[in-house]
């Protein structure tokens, strides 16, 4: 997994608690509890809801940090688990044959390959050889700034060679997968977290709201008047509590990609993690798009899809998938699709 650190949208939530006269009607009003969790897709997660007891609200969200916790441990393409066939599994067995997974992993490759057909190969997660590279040339820049430096062409375009769903054969009935191509590998960090908040998320009660290092799901209104939640999105040129904009989400995602999320710096150019697959070097259309849908997976893939594309192909796609977004150029410009303003508190 392209593991992006934070996509920094971070969520505001208004809370209004109306007075109650008698003690009666005081224990009957749910009250609002939050929980958080520091070992899933390795970020910060954070619900927060509404119960009536606060053993009810704990139950739920330990359900849900022990089911997301099974996706990250099935979507991880960095570290194996005793007993799981996961997709590092999967990737070290490329060129080997046909591998039995779980089902969840079948239905995410779907998932991916519907993806890569429909933004026209804006979001590919057969990327991974070309990703890899730009991952370690970054992770050894942060760790020696000094001596930082972009990776090679050659080897980048020899790594683009090896990609391509005609070379992942999935077979739903039978639960296999298999990479044909040896040097191929699978990296699903534009995708796996919102798939994965998205399928969790179905099974979860009304009226909560989930961020997983700002991947941001609502299940619901409040309860309390059926009030929207309001969520925050980060100024590209802030700090984590520094928003350019308050959306209300009832039932739906708010995802942001950007610029300022996870970078390092070669000869005073910074150099993001988002790559155009085009050029196999990082995009630069954009700091920041921030989406606005129902699906928490489609709202995760499409975030990066538009950062690697100019407005008017964004916006074509965000009318074929039937979301909303907001653009911001390297100058500060905002830009919005239709209906995005139509969601805007402030």
């Amino acid at each position: 997994m392209n593991k992006k650190r934070w996509l920094s949208l971070s969520l505001a939530v208004l809370l209004t608690l109306a007075g109650c006269g008698a003690r009666a009607a005081e224990e009957r009003t749910p009250k609002r509890y939050e929980a958080s969790f520091l070992t899933l897709f390795d970020t910060v997660t954070t619900v927060v809801g509404y119960a009536e007891r606060e053993e009810d609200f704990r139950a739920v969200t330990q359900r849900f940090h022990d089911e997301l916790l099974e996706y990250h441990q099935l979507f991880d393409i960095y570290n194996d688990y005793e007993g799981i066939v996961n997709l590092k599994a999967l990737n070290d067995s490329a060129g080997g044959g046909a591998v039995a997974v779980d089902g969840r992993i079948v239905d995410l490759l779907l998932f991916c390959r519907e993806l890569y057909e429909s933004t026209g190969g804006r979001v590919d997660v057969t990327m991974g050889s070309v990703l890899s590279l730009w991952h370690e040339a970054r992770e050894e820049g942060v760790e020696d700034p000094e001596q930082a430096a972009l990776p090679d062409i050659q080897a980048l375009r020899a790594a683009a060679e090896h990609t391509g769903f005609d070379r992942v054969v999935i077979d739903e009935a039978a639960a296999t997968v298999e990479i044909t191509d040896p040097d191929l590998r699978l990296d699903v960090g534009a995708v796996a977290k919102g798939y994965a908040v998205e399928r969790v998320c179905e099974g979860l009660p009304s009226g909560l709201l989930v961020s997983v290092g700002g991947n941001v799901r609502a299940t619901g209104s409040k309860p309390q008047g059926d009030a929207p939640w309001v969520v925050g999105v980060q100024d590209p040129d802030g700090g984590r509590e520094d928003y350019l904009h308050t959306v209300y989400v009832t039932d739906g995602s708010v995802v942001t990609s950007g610029d300022y999320q996870r970078y390092y710096t070669v000869d005073g150019v910074r150099y993001h993690h988002i790559i155009d697959p085009d050029t196999l070097f990082p995009a630069g259309y954009w700091r920041a798009v921030t989406i606005l849908c129902g699906d928490s997976g489609l709202a995760d893939a499409l975030s990066t899809a538009l950062y690697t594309l100019p407005r008017e192909a964004g916006q074509a796609l965000l009318d074929r998938c039937g979301a909303e977004a907001l653009w911001v150029d390297g100058d500060g410009n905002e830009f919005y699709s239709p209906g995005f303003s139509k969601l805007l508190r402030t």
